[in-house]
């Protein structure tokens, strides 16, 4: 049964590939998994027909046949479950894995995106000056470590896995603020991630959404 994934009808990123849809797609692409996309609006994501979906009104969403799940990180790790090609086969590099995959989200994650909210939030508040050179230090803390693990290897833990690909959207967000750039091995493995043929099948279909433009895959 092909699945169906939920995605911005009028994505804020401006096709730039950010969005939540994006690790979805990417991972169904790594899986050769074929996929609709349904598009909602921001007034269809409040509405009761998605919340049915989405209790916290956001997308992703996936269903399948009776199946259907959020967040992101569930449905890729759904995927990665289902289909072969992004966890290793044996238990304890599978296991590595998956902790990869929730380290990229619940550790590495949370700062970025508090960064990138901060000018949206806070930039008329007295203290944003003072507070932006905190959440700095705070990420470049989390890459040094990040940086000393990946050393120079290609992927976290042996092959490309699930973790690499949660691990490689996050650190997309950084993009543009100077922090990756600190860290030439994070940069090429953010390279390495970007230049995978599944990565870019899913970014050009995210892009053709904005662009109205079909994908060329």
């Amino acid at each position: 049964m092909t699945p169906t994934i939920t995605a911005f009808e009028s994505s804020p990123d401006r096709g730039r590939g950010l969005a939540r849809d994006m690790r979805v797609r990417w991972a169904l692409e790594e899986v050769a998994q074929p996929y609709d996309v349904r598009l909602v609006s921001f007034k269809e994501m409040k509405e009761p027909a998605h919340l049915a979906l989405h209790p916290f009104g956001q997308i992703p969403t996936y269903e399948e046949g009776d199946l259907v799940l959020f967040e992101s990180g569930a449905i890729v790790f759904h995927i990665a479950e289902r289909h072969a090609g992004l966890l290793p086969d044996e238990g304890n590099a599978r296991a590595r894995a998956i902790t990869w995959m929730f380290a990229a989200l619940n550790t590495m994650e949370p700062p970025i995106v508090e960064l990138e909210q901060a000018p949206y939030a806070e930039r008329d508040k007295p203290w944003y000056e003072e507070r932006l050179p905190m959440l700095e230090d705070r990420i470049r803390g989390r890459l040094d470590q990040l940086s000393r693990r990946l050393g120079d290897a290609d992927w976290l833990d042996g092959a490309f896995s699930a973790g690499d690909l949660m691990m490689v959207m996050v650190l997309r967000r950084l993009e543009g603020s100077g922090l990756l750039e600190e860290y030439r091995n994070l940069s090429a493995y953010l390279a390495r991630g970007q230049a995978r043929p599944a990565y870019k099948r899913a970014f050009d279909a995210q892009l053709a959404v904005f662009t109205g433009k079909p994908s060329a895959g």
